[in-house]
């Protein structure tokens, strides 16, 4: 389709809740088509599907499977968020449809809240703290004895933007990184190990770092998760898919190894009922960029890829 052939807001659909301010971006300054809900879907992609050309969407819903297949003339598609595994990559690429998200952005707050989670999760901070409140403290009892945070072997599962982030924070609290990525990284004096399995014997902490989607789906497996071992700990945040949920609440129950920090979930919203009652496990509500100035940094990422796809038909940030 030429690039002459201009691409008005009916033919710009926003797919799900998206981020309030992109939003309003959306409906004030392009007047988009809103994917309606759905019990209306199907008739309304029926009558409207086929003259759709951009969709704009969220990390968490993405373009899946189901409505590519009943958007037959779709150019593009604008991720909000660095993930894009709710989207159907595979079919996109089929069909050459371009794919952008938010990267680099977003990435000091995310290695912020996992430095925050190791912090947490090693030293009982949010445990101490509802000691504190529950008056368990003022009664005459000491809170538990944690586990030093400083100095110790951390084993980062994904060395990318956000995993090299993380440990640069971690290099000052002079702790001693290894990793493990799909590749080698060519100029990094960390150890590397050939599996995750392996960085996970190795170390006393397993950060996990790597992207999400179908190759890294259950990359934390059972075998994993005992090579971390009675001592050691998992963070999380990345996926929740990363990580074999079942097998990961069956370790903290047995105590085959010692707690885990976690952001992101399987199933979000829903955590399982056996994490809650766990002293030993911080969770968090997926927050890891949730910052005023991280989300205003994506917000202007994400129309800034839209408004280059409609001016000339690139994109700022695409998925290569």
């Amino acid at each position: 389709m030429s690039i002459d052939t201009q691409i008005t807001g009916d033919q710009i659909l926003r797919v799900g809740p998206v981020n309030p301010a992109v939003a309003a971006i959306l409906a004030d300054e392009f007047q988009t088509a809103i994917l309606p809900a759905a019990d209306e879907r199907d008739a309304w992609l029926a009558e409207n599907g086929a003259d759709i050309r951009v969709a704009v969407c969220s990390g968490k819903i993405g373009i899946d499977t189901e409505l590519m297949k009943k958007l037959p003339n779709l150019e593009a598609i604008i991720n909000f968020g660095v993930g894009y595994d709710a989207t159907d990559v595979s079919q996109a690429t089929e069909r050459n449809i371009p794919l952008s998200n938010t990267p680099d952005v977003l990435t000091d707050c995310v290695a912020d809240t996992a430095l925050g989670l190791y912090l947490d999760t090693l030293r009982g901070l949010s445990s101490a703290e509802r000691f504190v409140r529950a008056g368990t403290w003022a009664s005459g009892q000491n809170f538990r004895l944690a586990t030093r945070a400083s100095g110790r072997k951390v084993g980062i599962l994904g060395l990318g933007r956000i995993g090299q982030a993380i440990a640069d924070r971690l290099e000052g609290f002079g702790c001693e990184i290894h990793y493990h990525s799909r590749n080698q990284k060519d100029g990094v004096a960390y150890q590397y190990h050939g599996s995750a399995a392996e960085l996970a014997e190795a170390t006393e902490v397993l950060i996990v770092a790597a992207a999400g989607g179908p190759e890294s789906a259950g990359l934390v497996n059972a075998e994993v998760i005992k090579a971390v071992g009675p001592n050691g700990f998992i963070i999380n945040i990345a996926r929740g898919s990363v990580i074999d949920e079942p097998a990961l609440v069956k370790a903290l129950q047995e105590g085959h190894i010692a707690g885990a920090g976690l952001d992101v979930f399987a199933k979000e919203p829903q955590v399982p009922a056996e994490l809650l009652e766990l002293e030993n496990v911080v969770l968090l509500p997926h927050l890891g960029s949730g910052t005023v100035e991280t989300r205003a940094d994506m917000t202007e990422l994400t129309i800034n890829n839209l408004r280059s796809y409609l001016k000339d038909r690139t994109l700022v940030t695409p998925i290569s």
